[in-house]
Formats: structure tokens, sequence, C-alpha cells
């Protein structure tokens, strides 16, 4: 421990400059306009691992963003470890909001402000720094392979074909993922649980083109007021999902169950201040960490239709547009979901609009093993950095390919993050704190060494 923290702290500030130097790159995997900018964050992705001491390493073509492979491998009696991350980022609008530039990364209050910060660059390169780290100390106890993709934030579309046809390059005896948080920086934590998702898009027509709302208000349907309709008749005044079937398979945790969740420091008040609200709001009959973990939701997560520009203009529109996801909990199926949702939402569609569904992507739920020999790692690792055992918790996010690597890979996963559910992800002004980042590189190695040490037992 006295090794990593002195090497940490004489490379402190090159770390971070070098990550900044990644956040730089504006790797928007959504917007095809930022292609470029992807290839180029691959290129400095895996420049990063071959500085940093990986062999090996390689920008690997899919049919869509490149999937950058490295290995650094010691010896084949030791244990293999698959280190996953995504350098693609959310896109950073609403660019107004933001206090500085989303990819002009600034330090302030010993957090580093800039879109990728936390989801996922700062977490992934914590485990390329702890290579560079090992590797420096002269002690690499696993064979490392790092597998960083740049599509997730899109559903990673072509993980899935890029596993398949790379089993034999990618075997291991586990993944290791930071894209997760703690709950506090003096409260450790380890993700055990991810709730799957089911993305849809939605499209509501009424008439065959815009209308003047004077002539022809009040004689026609108005796709946009017929949407706001159907939405709003998903979800009951208990905040139950009214698709018939939904909850069919949802799995229902038993009171000691429930009773061990709630050991895990949870403060209404503080959760409220942390998102300026006045009170919260969900599923009747659960707690907040229970709603945002255990149960499955149903959010709009965008909505449009008509004219939203300066000034007025009064119309009513031909089309109405939303974007619907469903979190989903074990055992809910995604593909499932999605068909129960389409034929429910075409159902309830009034006579005089057409309604149109089209999935996006989505993914399963998963439960990784608190049992494993990587778990007990990644909990001692966790212990000795931070001087306490880490707690158990599940998270309310959705990771799709930790299911994906143990239907193709055969491989279980553990989420050792380090984020904070006040780092901002995916919203404006995105951030990660110094404290995390560093901690992050100094309890990577230790993981690995007790990996080794309890994959010999």
């Amino acid at each position: 421990m006295e090794n990593i923290r002195n090497y940490i702290e004489a490379h402190k500030e090159r770390f971070l400059t070098e990550l900044i130097e990644l956040l730089r790159i504006p790797s928007v995997s959504a917007d095809p306009k930022y292609a470029a900018d992807v290839l180029r964050t691959a290129e400095a992705v895996k420049n990063s691992l071959i500085a940093a001491g990986a062999s090996n390493a390689e920008v690997c073509a899919t049919a869509g963003n490149p999937i950058v492979y490295a290995e650094k491998l010691v010896h084949p009696d030791l244990p293999t470890v698959l280190v996953y991350g995504h350098y693609d980022v959310q896109p950073p609008d609403p660019l107004e909001l933001w206090n500085s530039p989303p990819f002009e990364p600034v330090i302030k209050d010993n957090k580093i402000y800039a879109r990728g910060a936390c989801d996922d660059k700062g977490q992934f390169f914590m485990h390329v720094k702890a290579l560079e780290l090992m590797l420096a100390d002269g002690d690499l106890p696993c064979n490392i392979k790092f597998m960083i993709e740049g599509e997730e934030e899109v559903g990673s579309t072509n993980l899935g074909p890029f596993l398949s046809a790379n089993k034999e390059k990618l075997k291991a005896d586990v993944v290791l993922v930071s894209d997760t948080g703690i709950l506090r920086n003096d409260t450790p934590s380890i993700c055990v649980g991810l709730r799957g998702l089911s993305y849809n898009e939605v499209e509501v027509t009424g008439p065959g083109r815009d209308l003047h709302s004077g002539l022809y208000g009040g004689a026609v349907a108005n796709p946009i007021n017929i949407l706001c309709d159907m939405i709003s008749s998903l979800i009951d005044k208990n905040g139950h999902i009214t698709i018939p079937g939904f909850y069919d398979d949802v799995e229902e945790l038993t009171k000691e169950e429930r009773d061990e969740m709630a050991k895990a420091p949870f403060d209404v008040e503080t959760f409220k201040k942390s998102i300026n609200l006045s009170d919260i709001k969900g599923e009747a009959g659960y707690t907040t960490p229970e709603r945002t973990s255990i149960r499955p939701t149903l959010d709009v997560n965008g909505i449009w239709g008509g004219y939203i520009g300066e000034g007025a203009k009064t119309v009513i529109a031909s089309k109405a547009y939303a974007k619907i996801s469903m979190r989903l909990v074990p055992h809910q199926s995604n593909e499932k979901i999605t068909a129960l949702f389409q034929k429910h939402f075409e159902a309830i569609a009034p006579s005089f609009v057409k309604v149109k569904v089209t999935p996006h992507h989505g993914g399963e739920p998963v439960v990784t093993p608190t049992n494993s020999i990587a778990y007990k790692a990644a909990s001692k690792a966790m212990e000795i950095s931070f001087g306490k055992k880490p707690i158990p918790v599940r998270s309310g996010g959705s990771i799709p390919i930790v299911a994906l690597f143990e239907s193709i890979l055969g491989l279980k996963t553990v989420l050792l993050g380090f984020g904070l559910d006040s780092d901002a992800i995916h919203s404006p002004n995105e951030h990660y704190g110094l404290f995390n980042y560093y901690k992050g590189i100094e309890t990577i190695p230790l993981f690995h060494k007790y990996f080794a040490e309890y994959s010999k037992s």
C-alpha cells in the first residue's frame, strides 16, 4: 500500500493531465458529426494503454465505432482479468446549462468538470494508470486484458458480435468494470445489481398536415394532446405501471432482504436537497432507495411536436413524438416488456390517430454474486484502501453488456465503481472527484493482488 500511494503521489499531476487531454476529445457516439472525434479517441485510448505498458494494443473495427483491445499477459498459470470500459460519452446538451464548456475540462472544488469525467473516461482511465503503477512496481499479479468500446451510450449494438467473434482473445476468469459508484466517499460500496432497460420511441399522427388552430381547433384530434393523455395513462396514482402483464415476472424481495438493503445509509432530506427537489414521488409501498433499485419504472425521456421556436405559431401539429424508457428488474425480459409496451400503446390509441412504436436498444437486468472469489477480492481491496468494509448495493442504472458477458463469454462481472450520485452523469456539469479518481487507481491494484491470492486457494 505504501508503494502504491507513493507512486500515485509522485505522478498525480501527470495522471490528471493525461485524463484532461482525453476528456477534451468530444467522443459523442449518438451524433454522427462527432464521428471523427470518436475515432480519434479510440486511437488516444490505444496509445495510453501502450504507454502504460500494455502489449498487443489495437483498435478493432466493428460495424459501428471501434473497440480498443490490449493485453498484458505475464504467465499462463495466473488468473486473467478482462477490464471493460467505454470511451464514448453522452451528448452535452443543453449547452447553456453548463457552467464551463463540456469539452474544456476545469478543476473546481477538487473535482474535474467535463462531459465523460465520471461516465466513463475518468473511471476506465483509472485502470490504465493502475496497470502503469503495477508494472512500475514490478508486481503484476494477474494477466490483464482491456476492452474499451465506443458505443455504450447508444446501446452497445456491435459489442455482442465482437464478443462472439473473439471468444478466445477475450478468454478470462472475470470481467472488471468501473462504471458504477459508491454511496459516499466515507462509505464504500460495491454494486451487485443493475436494472435492465427497454427504450422505445413513439409517434402519434393525426391530420395529414399541420393545421391552423383557429380554423380547425375543436374539430380534429390534436396529436400532442392525445400523446400526453396516452402517456399519463401509463402510470396510475399509486405509481404503478398500467401495462397488462408488466409485473408478471418481477422478483419480489423478502422482508429480510429489504431490511438488509435498508442498512445502507440514506437521508431523504439530503437526497432532495442534492437535486433541488421539494418532495419525493414514486411507487406506493416502497422507499426511495427501493424505487431506484429493486422496482421497475417507466419514464418519458423526451417529448416533442408542433412549433417550439421563438414567438407564436398557432398550429395543430400533424405529429407528436416521445422517447420512453422502462427500467427492469430481475427476471423481467427486455424483449418481452418491449412487446407488451408496443401492444398496449397501440391498443390505447383512439381511432382518430395512428400510432407507431419503434424499439431502440435494451438490456437485461443483472444480479452479481457476493460469494465469488472476485467479489471477495474487490471487497478486501476496498476495505484496505478506504479503511471500511464496502456495503453491497443494487443500482438503478443499466449496463446491458454485463448480461452479454455472461451469456456469450460465460463470465461473471465485478462492478468496482468509484463515482457518486452527485456527479451529474448524463447531465450538464458532469464531474468526477479527484479523491475518487486517485482512490480508484489506489484500489484497483489491490483487487488484482487479492484476486490472484484467492484464486490459488
